[in-house]
Formats: C-alpha cells, structure tokens, sequence
C-alpha cells in the first residue's frame, strides 16, 4: 500500500524529561490532558484507561517502559470497533536538551487499513495529535 504509515512530532519544552515522564504516564497527568480521568497500570503488559465526559473510553496497552526516556503503547484505530485486533504504536521518545526536553511522538500501523478506513483513522489521529499535543504543553505550562 501507498499509505503514511506514521504521524511524528517533535516538541521543545521548557521542563525536565522526569516532569514531562510524569504527564505522560500517571492517571494524573494522562487524565488531565488526554482526557477527563485515567486509571494506570504502569508496567510493561499493563494499561491505562482513559475516560472522557462524553462517555468515550480508550484503552492503551503498555508495550515499552523506560523510565523517564520512552514510553510506548497500543491503542485501538481511529473508526474501528474496540474489539478489532488491529492496533497502532505511540511512542513518545524524550531527550534531555539545554531548554528542557525535546520530546518525539510517533505513531504507526496506519497501513494495515484499506484505503476509507486509512483515511478516517490516520486523518483522525493527525488532527488529534495536534490537539492533544497542545493540551499536553498546556498542561506542562500550567503546573510547573
């Protein structure tokens, strides 16, 4: 297939890579910026479950651990029913830097659609990702 395969991003931030570790794997944190509440089950094999007011619920698989550096999980596609078996990869890669942290998402596995679910879940995550991104940086900034 033709298709991305991938959506990458790449962030300056202004804080540690232990307090952006923080954000991004306590119930904490993912449940302030990614949704509305999250339970989390921080180890390799363990989830975490996020739920927003809306009623929607997303659950990642924790596939890669190393703390405060990478943190990687599996999650449901974008436009298809939870109990399909396809999944993609989030990895957020953070690398100390002299303003803070540099931190790297990537997401993969768009590929293994066919071509109108392709469009509806890497279209989704794409705009997502920029949504979710800035709430992250919005929620680093507001509780330093």
């Amino acid at each position: 297939m033709g298709f991305p395969d991938r959506i990458e991003r790449t962030l300056e931030l202004t804080h540690s890579p232990e307090r952006v570790w923080q954000a991004l794997t306590t119930a904490d944190g993912l449940g302030t910026w990614f949704g509305n509440s999250a339970e989390v089950d921080l180890r390799v094999g363990g989830q975490a479950v996020l739920t927003w007011t809306s009623g929607d619920k997303a659950t990642l698989t924790i596939e890669r651990l190393e703390e405060p550096l990478v943190f990687g999980y599996t999650w449901s596609l974008n436009g298809l029913p939870p109990e399909d078996p396809r999944r993609t990869y989030v990895e957020f890669t953070l690398t100390p830097s002299a303003a803070g942290t540099t931190l790297t998402m990537v997401e993969s596995g768009f590929a293994q659609l066919p071509d109108d679910q392709h469009k509806t879940a890497f279209g989704g995550n794409t705009s997502g990702w920029t949504s979710e991104l800035g709430e992250l940086v919005e929620y680093l900034d507001g509780n330093s």
